[in-house]
Parts: C-alpha cells; structure tokens; sequence
C-alpha cells in the first residue's frame, strides 16, 4: 500500500503553506505529495491569499524535496494545451529527478473558468482523450522522431516531441465515478484508476466497471494500480476531532458520515484493511486545512506506522 497526502490550496494556501505540507509529508514517510488543479473554491467568497497555479507549484517543490512523489489529482485539461502540459510535466519530472505523476481529468467546476476566461466547452470527454493520447504520444515518441496528430480538436504536425521525462513512462492517473467513458480513458491510457471518494458499497460496482472497459480494449486490469481519495479527519480523541471537523466548516457529526476517514489510528487502520481487500493499492488523505500542519504530523507519526504496507 502507498499513502499520499493530497491538499486543496484552493480552499487557502500559499506556496509556503503547501511546501510545509510536502516537506512533512516526505519526512514522515509518505509516499506522495499531490495537490488540485483549480483556480478558485465552488460558492462562498475568494479564499486569501489566493490561487497558486499547481505546475508552476511542483516545480518549487521538485527543487525543495527529495523523495516523494509529485502530482496533481487532477489537472483540468480546460487549462492548457496538451503540447504544453507534455512540456511542462516532463520538465518537473526532470527537476524532480523522476518523481512526477500526471492526474488529467475534464473539469468540472464552470465558474472558475469564467472567472479567469478560461473556455468551458459543454463537451469534453472527446477532448480529455485526444490530450491523452496526445501526451503520452508525445512522451513515447523517440527522441530522433517526430510526433503528429489529427483529432476533432487538436492537431500537431511535425512535432520534436521534446523534452521527454526522466521516467520512461510517466504514471497517468485517470478516475472519477462514471460507469463507462472514464474507466475507458483508464484502460486505454492510464497506469492508475482513481476510483475518486467511494463508500465503501459503491467501490465493487467501480471496480466492476473498470474490468468490463479493460475487456473491452484488450488490457488486463491487474496492470492498473487502484486508488480512492478520501477526505481525512485525523486525531487522538473526540475534542481534536471535533476542532479539525469545524476548521473546515463541519461538525464532528458531518465529518462522521461513514465515508470519511475519521478517527485514530486503530479507526483508520481498520478502514485501510476495508480498502485493501478490494485491492486498492493507493491511498490519498485528503486534507482540507493547510493551516494545521499538526495534522499531517499526528497521521505520519501516530498512523502511518500502523498501516499495511
């Protein structure tokens, strides 16, 4: 099993912040460090002191760690183009020494896009995978080759192809709870299939999907690693619990919804153990305020050691 902390600066962090969070996460013995691809929070007012951009952040943190994992869960591909996203993840997984992972996904949240005049187009599946195949094109293409495509979309002609990652293959994280296109994307493209944040009753019929688009396209599912995210409420009694749940505007009570992780380390072991016998091999705790550093620090030294590896 793989544990990574995954954080949402939207919601109010700077870059500080989130390198406080990396840096613990990598000296606690985390696995990974992945961080949301958004430009502003759904409703209420601006969180200060405003959006930080995730590609220009792995870049500051590929220079400043050493060991974990480097990702986003999951870049919109709204965003950029995906000649430049190849561009940009390639030269982070270079600065990082080989410790970058691409998480793409079709976008989601309309007023973000508005607000930075960004284009939202109503369809974008077809979109998502051409950048896919793009991408991973790009990445694979040999180094004394050339790289074109002609879509419904994009269209690349004669491309270099450069610079190429120091992976030989950059793990390509796909998910999200549909029943047919995203598990497709996954089979045809990913390495990882998110299955996003699951009950634990909705992860069989997930799974379930995923094995009939791996038949579908030829591909054997075992060769995907498997993952959930899940927002995480970490702490050593019900008080620190119940501080943690209102930071973030809930209550103890709302937090305790069956599907959150909750709780010490005894609690949350036996919710990894439920994840494991499904055969999930990934799992990013989410973790809403990144202000509370001393919440990293209780699940690095007070769970992490009591987890299935």
């Amino acid at each position: 099993m793989e544990y990574c902390v995954f954080v949402e600066p939207q919601l109010g962090a700077s870059y500080d912040d989130q390198l406080t969070f990396a840096r613990a996460a990598e000296r606690l013995g985390f696995d990974g460090f992945f961080r949301s691809d958004h430009f502003d929070r759904p409703g209420g007012s601006p969180a200060l002191p405003g959006p930080t951009d995730s590609w220009t952040t792995l870049a500051g943190l590929a220079r400043e760690t050493s060991r974990i994992r480097l990702g986003t869960l999951v870049s919109s591909m709204t965003f950029r183009h995906p000649g430049v996203l190849a561009v940009e993840a390639a030269q982070v997984d270079a600065m990082s020494g080989g410790r970058v992972e691409l998480g793409l996904g079709a976008g989601w949240m309309a007023q973000e896009h508005r607000a930075y005049g960004i284009p939202f187009p109503e369809k974008r599946f077809g979109m998502l995978e051409e950048q896919l195949a793009i991408i991973t094109g790009l990445w694979r293409t040999p180094a004394d080759e050339r790289f074109s495509f002609e879509g419904a979309h994009y269209r690349l002609e004669d491309s270099p192809a450069l610079p190429k990652p120091v992976q030989e293959r950059v793990p390509v994280i796909v998910g999200g709870g549909g029943p047919r296109r995203t598990p497709e994307l996954a089979a045809r493209y990913a390495t990882e299939f998110n299955l996003g944040f699951p009950s634990l009753a909705q992860i069989p019929e997930r799974l379930e999907n995923l094995r009939a688009a791996c038949d579908r396209v030829g591909r054997n599912p075992g060769s995907l690693t498997l993952s959930l995210a899940m927002t995480t409420v970490a702490g050593g009694d019900d008080d620190t619990l119940r501080r943690r749940a209102a930071h973030v505007g809930r209550t103890l009570e709302e937090v305790r919804d069956g599907v959150n992780i909750v709780g010490g380390a005894d609690e949350i072991a036996e919710r990894i153990d439920a994840y494991a016998s499904f055969g999930i091999r990934r799992v990013y705790f989410q973790l809403l305020d990144l202000q509370d550093a001393e919440h990293v620090e209780f699940l690095g030294a007070e769970v992490l050691p009591h987890l299935p590896r």
